[in-house]
């Protein structure tokens, strides 16, 4: 059978029912949610208060223009008929952005019930509001982790309501995430296969007695989970200008090190994620595209500081091609116990704060505490890594206290730090690092 026939088969059998299946990591987020089904830990939202010259009518246009012209807020999760497996659907209702001109009391009290746990079947998985008040003028987006990303939310569905508020409309329709996913399902069983072995034989060796750091708690009475703040000493952006190692890289490189010394093993398993666009044709897709990629390195070969990041980058780029085999990694749990990396950096960086509504700088607030809900994997490291505009670098790392202390992960980001500086000594044995 002809490909091409094969590509027009398919996409018509998945066009004509409606049903598409779900992308690697939102088959990881909907089953961590689903252990708590009443948390609000995978909301990602933002609250604003917006400058007095802002046309709140117009605004609510641009944004409903904006809703409408992506088919993720479409999307519905629902289980299929026939199979009753979970699927993903494209012709829900849009739920339009309205104006709520309320007293200075009662957005008081609206604003304590605004952050809620989703309902995960067959409803909305986001939320905008916009609010006057006779003294202010707000602006609140939340959206569920499982649809959109950081740059879908924080680059492409901010860029173009601003457009579409000032009155210049994109030139073009978007492209479709239903096409994404129908495109990724064009795998052949041979290429197929090649990856389910790929990623099994790559964490095939993890064990978290070996590749975890050791707990320091003997004891915790109510275990929940914390972020510790890191600020880098040890480097600054100016020593990558001109290197072919990208920070990404880099930072990987350095935390996998830290993970091997910390548990003698000499070895470090872990998973880091990926924003999922390789092209400008993808930075116009509004979704979720963030890809989670198991990766191993072994210490035992002896190599110089340079031979370490130039392999460790091979190893990631012929990793890359394996992409679309990624389901494995969830459907087995394959990555269900390892510390997991991410480096953020400009517009999608957490710790960037600028916004913009209506051509105007917003002022971030803060919201009530949202109840997270127990934290669903106890031994859990998460490293997110974030890029400062002024050039520095920090660490939020993420931890459970029913097995680290806060004395312990404050090392652990110290080890790090250490190991930043030995990467940038080329020449230098990688050995030395682990006996630091």
């Amino acid at each position: 059978m002809e490909p091409n026939y094969t590509t027009r088969i398919l996409n018509y059998a998945i066009k004509t029912c409606g049903f598409y299946p779900l992308r690697p990591m939102q088959i990881c987020l909907f089953d961590m949610q689903l252990t708590k089904a009443r948390s609000t830990m995978l909301n990602i939202n933002g609250f604003f208060k917006l400058d007095n010259s802002v046309d709140m009518e117009r605004l609510a246009k641009a944004m409903n223009d904006t809703i409408n012209n992506y088919d993720i807020f479409r999307c519905r999760f629902v289980f299929h008929p026939d199979t009753s497996d979970l699927c993903q659907r494209f012709d829900g209702e849009i739920v339009p952005v309205k104006v709520e001109y309320i007293s200075d009391e009662e957005f008081e009290l609206r604003k304590k019930s605004l952050s809620e746990p989703y309902t995960l079947i067959n409803a909305p998985l986001y939320r905008i509001y916009l609010f006057e008040t006779p003294t202010a003028k707000y602006w609140y987006i939340d959206v569920h982790h499982a649809i959109l990303d950081g740059i879908s939310l924080h680059v492409i569905f901010n860029r173009e309501f601003e457009l579409r508020y000032k009155g210049k409309p994109p030139r073009r329709p978007p492209p479709k995430y239903a096409d994404l996913i129908a495109e990724e399902l064009l795998i052949s069983p041979e290429e197929l296969a090649q990856g389910n072995a790929y990623w099994r034989d790559m964490v095939k060796a993890f064990d978290p007695e070996k590749h975890m750091p050791p707990g320091d708690v003997k004891e915790c009475s109510e275990p929940q989970e914390e972020i510790l703040f890191y600020e880098f000493k040890n480097i600054t952006a100016k020593y990558f200008a001109g290197k072919s190692c990208t920070e990404n890289n880099f930072f990987l490189a350095a935390t996998m090190l830290a993970l091997a010394k910390s548990t003698g093993s000499k070895s470090s398993v872990m998973s880091w994620l990926h924003s999922g666009r390789t092209n400008m044709q993808d930075y116009r897709i509004m979704g979720l595209m963030i890809d989670q990629f198991p990766i191993s390195w072994d210490f035992d070969e002896d190599m110089t500081v340079r031979d370490y990041l130039k392999g460790l980058e091979d190893k990631i780029n012929y990793g890359m091609k394996y992409r679309r085999s990624l389901e494995v990694v969830y459907t087995e749990g394959l990555l269900d116990e390892c510390a997991t990396f991410i480096f953020q950096k400009g517009a999608i960086s957490a710790h960037n704060s600028i916004v913009s509504a209506g051509g105007v700088k917003a002022e971030p607030l803060e919201l009530p505490d949202e109840d997270e809900g127990d934290y669903p994997a106890e031994n859990t490291l998460d490293f997110e890594f974030h890029a400062d505009e002024s050039g520095s670098y920090s660490l939020e790392l993420a931890y459970v206290t029913s097995k680290y202390s806060e004395a312990a992960m404050q090392k652990f980001a110290e080890s790090i730090d250490e190991m930043l500086l030995l990467l940038q000594k080329p020449q230098d044995n990688i050995g030395e690092g682990l006996s630091l």
